[in-house]
């Protein structure tokens, strides 16, 4: 790839997410009244491409709304986002119907599988492309096996989990970067098996971590994803919620920790704080370029982006949620 200004192109889903405040979550078959309702942005791909863009980094945005959608778009770019690339479409805006922390629904995606002129369209002049799993597959495999051949930096964050029959077909090897919470790895590692005579031992536990046994057990469901054929050569990262982050990168023997941050407050919304995360470990892997990543480098990345989901959770909301990269920096420099 040419020396080109940075920027990431996402691939992903736009939604307007529904919020109805109850008392509790409805039962099957049961009617109650919300005390009060909102509507505000949202969809991993929209959520992601904003907290690129709050940490820093140039973004641009393929997907599609409804008619209904046009408020999204307006606001995705009122956070930086360039949304020149969503389509409008004669049908309704997906919706995630949100119950206190209940989660449903479905999204609109552009018809499947797109043009390969228009895959090749989007992804001139990018250097990161990044993916969830709200879209069509097809969409998904065009986007990265074209941004493989063009040596485009390839990030996938793969939620909700494919099928298995998709994760044994994919083509790993075009992947540069796999973001997966725990639940996920775990999966991941039962799909793609797992044979110490093939793959070695595993990595023993630090002695200097937390005694804690979910800790040990993502440690221990890392360390051996990592030594599969699969992920061997690719960075692995792995979330833990209020436990922190777990990574793997290519060329480092080790497994690398960071402790979640320090929360000033209460935990008020956790809704998006895995692609707050997202968002700000890729606009920090757009800020090296194609300079590998130290040992040191990636801390320092996982720090940033540790603290900037921490800050995330302590306000209400998704995409209204994500900090500021300013406020950011400073909340670690007193940490």
């Amino acid at each position: 790839m040419s020396h080109q200004p940075l920027r990431c192109l996402v691939r992903g889903s736009l939604n307007i997410d529904e919020f109805f405040h109850v008392g509790d979550i409805v039962r099957p078959g049961q009617t109650i009244s919300s005390i009060r309702f909102e509507r505000r942005a949202g969809g991993k791909g929209a959520n992601q491409a904003a907290a690129v863009a709050r940490a820093g980094g140039a973004v641009s945005i393929v997907g599609a709304v409804g008619e209904d959608g046009a408020w999204l778009v307006r606001n995705l770019e009122g956070y930086g986002v360039s949304a020149a690339n969503v389509t409008t479409v004669q049908e309704v805006t997906g919706r995630a119907i949100i119950q206190l922390i209940l989660h449903k629904g479905e999204n609109y995606a552009l018809p499947d599988p797109p043009a390969q002129s228009d895959v090749e369209r989007h992804l001139t002049g990018i250097s990161h492309l990044l993916l969830q799993n709200e879209i069509p597959w097809a969409s998904t495999l065009a986007y990265l096996e074209y941004a493989h051949t063009q040596g485009i930096v390839t990030i996938f964050n793969p939620s909700p989990l494919p099928t298995d029959t998709q994760l044994h077909t994919f083509p790993w090897v075009a992947l540069s970067w796999l973001i997966v919470n725990e639940g996920e790895a775990e999966t991941l590692l039962r799909v793609m098996g797992w044979n110490p005579r093939n793959h070695g031992i595993e990595e023993e536990y630090h002695t200097n971590w937390p005694a804690d046994d979910n800790l040990r057990v993502a440690f221990s469901t890392l360390s051996k994803l990592s030594r599969c054929e699969a992920f061997a050569l690719k960075g692995v990262v792995c979330t833990l919620g209020a436990k922190g982050v777990l990574a793997s990168m290519c060329g480092l023997r080790e497994i690398l920790y960071v402790p979640a941050a320090t929360l000033q407050g209460n935990v008020r919304d956790t809704t998006g704080a895995g692609d707050c995360f997202t968002g700000y470990f890729v606009a920090g892997l757009m800020q090296f370029g194609s300079k590998p990543l130290s040992k040191n480098d990636m801390v320092d990345l996982l720090q940033l982006s540790v603290q900037a989901a921490g800050m995330c959770v302590e306000k209400n909301g998704a995409m209204e949620s994500i900090p500021e990269r300013a406020d950011v920096e400073a909340r670690l420099s007193r940490n």
